[in-house]
Parts: C-alpha cells; structure tokens; sequence
C-alpha cells in the first residue's frame, strides 16, 4: 500500500518540479531581447536619387533611433521595380527585410507586365504607406525654350507637329512616371519615344543633362532640379495644385478638353514578405507613422511635395486593393504592355 501511495507523490512532485521549470523558462524568454536584435534592410526597388530612395533614406533613421538597431537602405534597381520587389518577396518572413514598394510595383505591374517574378498581394504583407505625391510633367529648361514651349499646350502642339521627336524618360517600365506619360499620349493623340532607366536619378541626370527632353517625374526627386532652373515644371498630374508648387497648374488645368480628368499621382509605403509576425508589423506601422508625425519629418517631405502618410495596416490593404483596380483601367486604356 505504501508503494503504491508513495509512487503518484512522487510524480506529482515531478509534474510539479517541471511544470514550474517550464513556467520559468517561458517568463524568461519573455523577458529576453526581441525582435529586432540585428539589421533590418529596407529594399528600394529602384536606383539612388529617386522618390522611393529620398522617402526610404527619411525614414530608416527615425526607425533605426525607435528600435535601437540599424535600417539600411539596400538599393535593387531594374525591370520598373519588379527586381527589387521579388528579392523581397522570397526573403524569409522575420522581419528582417521590408520593401519601400510604389503605386508601380503594388498598383500597376500586375495590370501592365505579362509576367511577374511575384504576386503584389499574396505575397507581401502592408506595414503602412509612407507618403503620396503628384508626379510632375517637366522638360530641360534649355531645350523647352530653344523648342518655344512655355505650357502643357505648346508641349501638344510641337508634339503633334513633331511625332517621335520628343524623348520621354522614366525610372523604368511600369512606373507612375511611365504610366502617367503614357496617359497623357493616349488622352493627347502624341507619340514620345519611351526611354525607360533603374530609376529616377539617373533618368534625371540626362534630363539635366539635355539628352532627355520630357519626364512626368516624381515631385519630390526633381524639386532641387527645378528650384535650381534646369527643369521647367509644366504641369503636375494630381487633381489639385501642389503646395509645394502653387504657381504650376495641374495637367488638366493647363491641357483643356482633351485631358479633362487626367489624373495619375504616385504612393509609396513600406511591406513585408507575407507570413512576417503581426506584432513586428505593427510596431513597424506604429513607429513609422510617429516618425512621418515629426516636424522635422514632416516639413522635409512637405518641401519636397510629398503628403506624409502613417495608415494602419489595414488601411494600406484597402488602399492597395483599389490602386490595383483604378490602374489596371489605366493600363488597359492605353494600350500600354510589357513582356
């Protein structure tokens, strides 16, 4: 009898023992150092210089400062964001790589390539988006003023007169700057040579440099350039005048009939590879949203002609969802397609 008595006391001891062991051990853990303990990569699905590298570069060090650990730009250019896109995609879910991604390779790509080396929804979890902003329909200041263009009426006239002349830069196939031009030849009856780069900045640099002659750029990436006189802003493609260009009509505005209702802004906002913890995505959205609240943050992105952004998660999951609707009518209206 005492056997048998001793027996499940004993096991209840050791039950007891372990069960306080594992209750240790978990509080422990709980208390250990989390996410992040390392680098965290913030890929730029496009060359330096750009929008997307400006609002990633403002950022990363308000995130670095909140969490304690280094956010590094990593900049992967090429195939209108989709390089950059796809590195991310198939990067594992920890939280240690994120995407600047764009209107372009969230809103447009699907609709406009034939292929994509990742799926823009199934495969990418939204963190927040960072900032919206007008694209800007821009010429070399020299070249516009040799050609007699002043306006978004002369830009048509001399391209009708002239099909084919006309150069027409882009940070890359696909791009709000790609698409934005090809809308308004659509909507014009215009033929520009498309001439697609890795990005805004080195589009840029030929622009400045006279080899290109018309590009519906980013704002924020181009404002220094027409602040400095090499660029003359025509128009912007918002629906509304940018505060930070005032006296530049949109393109609606100064385009009459023929582009009434011509609309094509850019956004960009950060993502992670689908699977990536909730908890790591929400307190990337919560820093990021109170960096984008900062004045410093703030007045720098308002300068530039970008909106700052801060949308919860599901917010940006919704804004996605219509940019994928509202683009692919786009793309399908302009005949625009990329193999």
């Amino acid at each position: 009898m005492l056997s048998f008595a001793v027996a499940p006391r004993r096991r209840l001891l050791a039950l007891s023992a372990l069960a306080s062991l594992t209750l240790w051990t978990g509080t422990a853990w709980s208390q250990a150092p989390g996410w992040p303990t390392k680098p965290v990569r913030i890929v730029v699905p496009f060359a330096p210089g750009g929008t997307t590298d400006i609002l990633a570069r403002a950022v990363a060090p308000e995130l670095s400062k909140a969490f304690g650990q280094q956010f590094i730009v990593d900049n992967r250019g090429g195939a209108g964001g989709n390089i950059g896109a796809e590195v991310v995609a198939k990067s594992p879910a920890d939280g240690y790589t994120l995407l600047m991604g764009t209107v372009g390779t969230h809103g447009i790509n699907r609709a406009l390539y034939s292929k994509l080396p990742y799926d823009p929804i199934k495969d990418f979890v939204p963190i927040t988006l960072v900032a919206a902003v007008p694209n800007v329909m821009e010429m070399n200041a020299e070249k516009a003023k040799a050609l007699g263009i002043a306006n978004v009426q002369d830009f048509i006239r001399y391209a009708k007169a002239n099909p084919g002349k006309l150069n027409m830069a882009s940070s890359g196939n696909g791009t709000s700057i790609h698409l934005a031009g090809e809308l308004f030849k659509s909507m014009t009856g215009t033929y520009m040579l498309h001439m697609p780069y890795r990005g805004s900045g080195p589009a840029l640099l030929d622009m400045v440099g006279g080899n290109m002659d018309v590009m519906f750029d980013n704002l924020p990436s181009s404002m220094a350039q027409i602040k400095a006189g090499k660029l003359v802003a025509l128009a912007v493609t918002s629906a509304q005048r940018s505060a930070a260009l005032p006296d530049v009509p949109t393109v609606e505005e100064a385009g009459g009939p023929a582009l009434k209702g011509f609309e094509a802004s850019s956004w960009f906002g950060l993502l992670a590879p689908a699977g990536t913890p909730a908890d790591i995505v929400n307190r990337i959205q919560q820093e990021t949203a109170k960096a984008l609240a900062t004045p410093a943050v703030k007045e720098r992105l308002l300068a530039q002609g970008a909106i700052p952004g801060g949308k919860s998660p599901q917010d940006f999951e919704r804004h996605i969802d219509a940019e994928h609707r509202k683009w692919a009518q786009v793309v399908k209206a302009s005949g625009a397609k990329v193999d």
